[in-house]
C-alpha cells in the first residue's frame, strides 16, 4: 500500500506544479494587461477617425466607439440645394467613419489583450469594469 500512497503523492505534486505554472502564466498575463490599461484608456480617449465623402464636401470625425464627434459641410454643398442628397452623403460618410473607428479600436485593444480574451463586451460598452471585473475578483481571492 505504501507504494500506491507514494505514487499518489507524486502525481498530486506533479499536478500541483502544473497548476501552479499555469496560474503563474495567467497571473503574469493579467498583470501585464492591468499595467497597460491606463495607456490604452488614454489612447482610446484620444482616438479620432476622419472620413470624407467621395466629393470631399462632407467630413465626419468619429471617436473610439464609433460615436459622432463632428460633421463639417463645405459651403459649396449648398449650391446644389438638394437636401436629400446632402442627407445621404452625411449618413454614408458617418457610417464609414463609424466602421473605421470601430476597426481602429479593435486593432488597438487587440494589442493589449491576451490572445483569445473576451473583449467583445468591452468593445460594445467601453466599460473596463465589465472587461476585468471577474478577473479582479478572482485575483483578490488568490492573493
Amino acid at each position: 500500500m505504501t507504494g500506491r500512497v507514494a505514487l499518489a503523492e507524486s502525481v498530486d505534486r506533479d499536478a500541483n506544479r502544473a497548476l501552479r505554472a499555469r496560474f503563474d502564466e495567467v497571473h503574469g498575463q493579467y498583470r501585464q494587461l492591468r499595467s497597460g490599461l491606463d495607456e490604452l484608456q488614454s489612447r482610446l480617449a484620444h482616438l479620432r477617425v476622419t472620413e470624407r465623402s467621395d466629393d470631399g464636401q462632407v467630413t465626419v470625425v468619429a471617436g473610439a466607439r464609433g460615436e459622432l464627434v463632428s460633421v463639417d459641410v463645405h459651403p459649396s454643398v449648398f449650391q446644389d440645394r438638394d437636401a436629400k442628397a446632402l442627407s445621404r452623403k452625411i449618413t454614408t460618410t458617418a457610417h464609414r467613419a463609424t466602421a473605421a473607428a470601430v476597426a481602429a479600436t479593435q486593432e488597438l485593444v487587440a494589442g493589449y489583450l491576451p490572445a483569445g480574451s473576451g473583449s467583445v463586451e468591452f468593445l460594445r460598452t467601453g466599460d473596463f469594469g465589465a472587461l476585468l471585473g471577474r478577473v479582479d475578483a478572482v485575483m483578490r481571492r488568490g492573493e
